[in-house]
């Protein structure tokens, strides 16, 4: 009978130490816990995993198939053509004009928007009275809705009762055809710097994550303010700055302002847009509702997402040196 005993205390022994009853009992709490974890991230994700597949992925799924057909939008009588869309694309020179145009844009209004959101932090970062009101006072044009800021400019630059040129009839010069080409380019770039204060916010955050024991250092070693601001602050602030290019270009390529600054509008009801300022959606908006052809449209929008990807990437890949993260190698891994 002992031998049988201590037989069986071997064999409990062993179960619990090649994971038995015993160890499963010990992990159970940990796998229960585990799984109410799982659970409670996925509760509260999935409002927006619901919303992201409903208003998302469905709508590009939907464009993806209209893209290989002649839907309109209102006839029945519609046909599947593969690939005769962007066929057409590639041999549009429309299309590759609108997309010229666009690529023009956005290499110089993403710019000079940071260009300009970077000065205006870094002057409102000084210790200056009433700072709070100037940051107030510079931000607000970002928080105007873009109907509004449409409207309002194409009020402000009217050639008949802007007052663009009112101001310019004070000093005794011509009324200008502000958006009329080869102006128009120009008042569209102008709407995009006016709302810089978004950008300054999001450097003003980054300037003011910057050490400042680094700048008292580089101020003993006797650098200059401008050797400071190329040295240290500009690659700490690397990162906000390549946020805000990959941001900025994604916004640029999609603008639809020169909709709401054209002067005028057809018979039908579409909107004319100066030659210069027809840009990439304004030709997908013209294939929506001007011509009603869906599938041909859709084509466009498709071919608008893997730009804007390629460009994402290729961003990603020739900034990947020049990017500085202040983070412990441990933690990069």
């Amino acid at each position: 009978m002992r031998a049988e005993q201590i037989t069986s205390v071997v064999d409990r022994l062993d179960s619990t130490a090649a994971g038995g009853p015993a160890r499963r009992a010990a992990d159970r709490p940990r796998t229960s816990m585990t799984v109410r974890r799982h659970r409670a991230f996925f509760m509260f994700a999935s409002p927006w995993i619901i919303g992201f597949l409903l208003l998302t992925v469905a709508p590009m799924a939907y464009a993806l198939w209209l893209s290989f057909t002649t839907f309109d939008g209102l006839s029945p009588n519609w046909r599947f053509v593969g690939l005769d869309n962007y066929r057409e694309l590639l041999s549009d020179s429309v299309t590759w004009n609108a997309l010229g145009r666009t690529g023009l844009f956005a290499v110089t209004s993403v710019p000079l928007s940071i260009i300009a959101g970077l000065a205006l932090a870094v002057l409102v970062n000084r210790p200056l009275k009433a700072r709070g009101v100037f940051r107030t006072l510079l931000y607000l044009p970002a928080v105007v809705p873009p109907v509004g800021a449409g409207i309002a400019f194409k009020q402000v630059f009217d050639q008949n009762s802007g007052a663009a040129n009112g101001v310019l009839n004070l000093f005794g010069m011509d009324a200008l055809g502000w958006l009329a080409d080869p102006y128009a380019r120009y008042v569209l770039l102008m709407t995009v710097l006016w709302t810089a204060g978004n950008i300054m916010i999001i450097s003003l955050a980054g300037l003011q994550d910057v050490p400042r024991e680094l700048h008292e250092a580089a101020r003993i070693d006797g650098a200059s303010a401008w050797r400071t601001f190329r040295s240290i602050t500009v690659p700490l602030l690397s990162p906000v700055l390549l946020f805000q290019t990959v941001t900025g270009v994604i916004a640029s390529v999609q603008t639809i302002m020169p909709l709401l600054l054209a002067p005028e509008s057809t018979t039908a009801g579409v909107t004319l847009v100066p030659q210069s300022n027809y840009l990439y959606m304004m030709h997908v908006f013209a294939q929506y509702f001007a011509i009603g052809r869906y599938g041909y449209a859709s084509a466009l929008l498709w071919v608008l997402f893997v730009l804007i990807l390629v460009a994402t990437g290729l961003i990603f890949r020739f900034t990947s040196g020049v990017v500085f993260y202040n983070v412990a190698p441990e933690a990069k891994k």
